[in-house]
């Protein structure tokens, strides 16, 4: 039996606490079916007997407080909402329980927002992470010494895991129903709950506002111009002449305050541009290429793919707000 411990924090988003719970347990009742037995075990574990979750619209009762259970085999950290420095001192209590049985031989999986729980115990320092998109920069910010990879749906860092944004959590449930129970039950309980199993980027999700949290005046004013100017061919020495910077200041400069150099900063806005047009109108894709600045529909449509993880193509059939 793999015993799976789903934390209840204060400040948790209710559905990456059921969601969970309910595919594990539709993973027993499935097993059962094929007159196989159950293998999971899958408990509360909370701070006190009833948590408030969602500012207060509902509440959780715990199977277990801490410091119980005294052994678990997987941790499952949910998502949270709210002020996240709030919520780490509100809920500091479960991070050495969780750090105590990742040293006792459990695996401990974040979903969505909950990988600010995760890092926060220390077990992802020098290992790679994802979380909502959204959320990237205050991640950046208050933990830099993990690896974030904001496009990946999910990571697995030799049973450290994290999920990206909002439901894509149930990616990350299933490729661990995979892992413990095996192929066969995974297709089918994707099958059950609808899931995409074969999504492996939020990429396509990703809306890129530029990364401007940062206090480098100077880099702020070449932000502005790319996003004003993306149309235009720009270029890394006519940034560096406009702002009186040598190119190598400018490009270390850019790279420490965006987490982008200036071309890979281009580029995404130049994207967010084709998309934007590619959602609200009917434009031939060569149309919104020329206006975003690019000329080679073959270079275009490489970018485009490598930064959202869809052909222009894809992405407008998807997204498309006109009506067909």
């Amino acid at each position: 039996m793999k015993h799976i411990s789903i934390l209840v924090p204060k400040g948790a988003i209710l559905g990456s606490i059921e969601g969970p719970r309910l595919v594990f347990s539709e993973v027993n009742a499935l097993l059962q079916r094929m007159g196989r037995p159950a293998l999971f075990v899958v408990r509360l574990v909370g701070l006190e007997a009833a948590t408030p979750v969602c500012g207060g619209r509902y509440t959780v009762t715990a199977d277990h407080l801490l410091p119980e259970p005294a052994h678990t085999d997987l941790v499952i950290i949910p998502a949270v909402d709210g002020d996240l420095a709030l919520v780490l001192e509100q809920n500091k209590a479960f991070l050495p329980w969780v750090v105590q049985q990742h040293q006792r031989g459990a695996e401990v999986a974040s979903l969505c927002l909950g990988a600010f729980l995760l890092a926060a115990t220390g077990l992802l320092a020098g290992r790679q992470c994802t979380t909502h998109w959204a959320a990237a920069a205050d991640f950046r910010r208050m933990f830099p010494e993990v690896e974030l990879v904001e496009d990946r749906l999910l990571t697995d860092e030799h049973g450290i895991y994290s999920s990206g944004g909002a439901f894509s959590y149930l990616n990350l449930v299933l490729y661990l129903v995979e892992k413990y129970a095996g192929r066969e039950v995974a297709v089918l309980c994707a099958k059950v709950f609808q899931i995409d199993m074969a999504r492996v980027s939020q990429s396509a999700f990703v809306v890129f506002n530029g990364q401007k949290n940062h206090a480098d005046e100077l880099i702020k004013r070449a932000q502005t111009y790319i996003e004003t100017h993306y149309q235009d061919k720009i270029t890394v020495d006519q940034l560096a002449d406009q702002l009186a910077l040598g190119r190598r200041n400018l490009e270390r400069r850019f790279k420490r305050a965006t987490h982008n150099s200036v071309a890979e900063y281009i580029q995404r806005v130049k994207m967010e541009a084709a998309k934007s047009s590619l959602e609200s109108s009917a434009d031939h894709v060569n149309e919104v290429m020329y206006r975003v600045g690019y000329t080679d529909p073959k270079a275009f449509r490489l970018t485009f793919k490598r930064v959202t993880g869809l052909s222009p193509k894809q992405y407008r059939e998807k997204y498309s707000r006109v009506a067909g």
